[in-house]
């Protein structure tokens, strides 16, 4: 399930935004890489700062629907393959985007991404949580284990 919504301006130009309130629906990334990718499409990939604020309206917009939406990050198409130098200062420039796209853009947190066994990145959707030093935790990205149900 999911709401679709088409723009012209946008290399993708069609997006489909799926929340899950039942935690017992969330998945990890893999999954919800597959289940993008069986309905045609692929886990989101932001190529520019208009595109991520096309995203925020959107996500905030279906927080005003009356839905009842609550915390909940969202996975998008950026990830690390292999743990070779996650540590290092070089991991930053190791995440990929799942569709092969090559944009340089990210909109990561304050002191994210934190790499080791956090190899996959999530859009922050946290409007209960206290701010922290990067302020709200809201659309802002985070790496996460790829495992985490979101």
């Amino acid at each position: 399930s999911g709401q679709k919504v088409c723009y012209g301006a946008f290399k993708h130009s069609c997006y489909k935004l799926a929340y899950f309130q039942d935690l017992s629906r969330r998945v990890g990334f893999q999954e919800a890489r597959q289940a993008c990718e069986i309905d045609g499409g692929a886990l989101l990939s932001l190529e520019s700062e208009s595109e991520q604020q096309l995203i925020e309206n959107m996500l905030q917009n279906l927080t005003k629907s009356g839905s009842g939406i609550s915390d909940g990050d969202f996975w998008i198409g950026l990830w690390r393959s292999g743990d070779g130098l996650a540590t290092s200062s070089a991991c930053p420039d190791l995440y990929q985007w799942a569709d092969g796209s090559m944009s340089p853009f990210r909109n990561w947190y304050t002191d994210e991404p934190s790499c080791g066994s956090e190899a996959c990145v999530v859009m922050y959707h946290q409007p209960t949580a206290n701010p922290g030093l990067g302020g709200p935790y809201l659309y802002q990205w985070n790496d996460d284990r790829c495992n985490m149900k979101h």
